[in-house]
């Protein structure tokens, strides 16, 4: 009972009964002293005085603690303005403690996200002016070399200007994927939802990569034998999505492995892609960072390979627009596994259910 007593009225009450017990003590003694002892007007004075002490002293402890409260919360500002609103602060100490510190944390916590976000602004800034750069300079180191002469040389001319084409080209690819993630973070780039055949558009998919994936030895194939399967979504950027990641698996695929890709049935009625391969893995710390924005795991390998250093953001990107996730399980030294779901055809499901029903 005493624990949830408030710690202020305990306080008020002794120090009430202090004081009256004091004055009390000395209107009896003078009642003594003046041989005209009345116990009913000095247990009235007692009462009265008790109550008026007690109220009082509460009084002035909330008055007291309310103001220099109030004073911190507006000069630290760790609470908001509005949470005080009209009323008295309460003037048990440890609620408002447990309040302050409460609130201490969410700012605490606010602060160190703002830190994880600047710092994550500075690296994507650094990132982007290095891949802009690299270009800009090639082209602009060839222009100025067909200027200082070298134009009059036809094969010359011709080498250079295809090199600088080359890095226009490589600009253009850049710029372009940096709008579509923009577009799709802000909501701007609508999606085309329809029906269409999984299996087919990855077998289009190997066809656009069959060159690349010569080049490096890799072969691309499905685990087994697929009918139609089909889903809903939009079909040319879940094309997107499916050329990122088995380009990706290419770049960083060993030479005569595979990229191979499997299908399965989930609950919810979703249809599951993998992308397997048997390359050189990723380490366990680069999985958390791997769809940001340029990041790469190998620095010097994969700009060699070339790409915007944007894929797997974008990938990753898309596919939240279709309120979809994309999964990655990979060990290095062995090899990796991207995957997503995408919600299966429901024209599709109920020609299904018709077909079972007649048989």
């Amino acid at each position: 009972m005493s624990k949830k007593f408030k710690r202020s009225y305990k306080f008020a009450l002794n120090t009430s009964s202090y004081i009256t017990l004091f004055l009390t003590g000395l209107i009896a003694l003078y009642e003594y002293i003046q041989l005209e002892v009345n116990l009913a007007s000095i247990f009235i004075f007692a009462i009265i005085c008790f109550v008026f002490s007690f109220l009082i002293i509460q009084l002035r402890i909330e008055y007291f603690i309310y103001k220099r409260v109030k004073s911190i919360y507006d000069s630290v500002s760790i609470l908001d303005k509005s949470s005080l609103g009209g009323q008295r602060t309460t003037s048990d100490m440890k609620t408002l403690t447990e309040e302050v510190e409460r609130f201490a944390r969410g700012k605490k916590l606010e602060i160190e996200t703002l830190k994880v976000r600047e710092n994550y602004r500075k690296e994507f800034i650094g990132n982007v002016s290095h891949e802009l750069k690299t270009p800009l300079f090639t082209v602009q180191g060839y222009i100025l070399t067909l200027l200082d002469g070298a134009i009059k040389d036809k094969k010359v001319r011709k080498k250079y200007l295809s090199r600088a084409s080359k890095g226009v080209d490589r600009l253009i690819y850049i710029v372009k994927d940096l709008d579509m993630i923009t577009k799709l973070e802000t909501g701007d780039l609508n999606l085309y939802i329809e029906t269409f055949d999984l299996v087919e558009l990855v077998e289009s998919v190997f066809d656009l990569l069959e060159m690349k994936s010569a080049k490096k030895e890799i072969s691309l194939s499905f685990d087994k034998k697929y009918s139609p399967i089909y889903v809903e979504g939009d079909k040319e950027r879940i094309q997107q999505v499916v050329t990122n990641l088995i380009v990706n698996s290419i770049k960083y695929g060993k030479k005569g492995g595979t990229s191979e890709i499997s299908f399965d049935e989930v609950k919810n009625s979703k249809i599951m892609l993998r992308v397997t391969d048997n390359g050189e893995g990723i380490e366990k710390e680069h999985i958390p960072r791997l769809f940001e924005r340029f990041f790469r795991v190998d620095k010097t390998g994969s700009r060699r390979e070339g790409g915007s250093g944007l894929g797997l953001s974008i990938v990753k990107h898309i596919l939240e627009a279709h309120n979809e996730q994309v999964y990655v399980d990979s060990v290095y030294g062995i090899g990796s596994e991207f995957s997503f779901t995408l919600p299966k055809s429901d024209e599709i499901q109920e020609e299904e259910t018709d077909a079972s029903l007649l048989n």
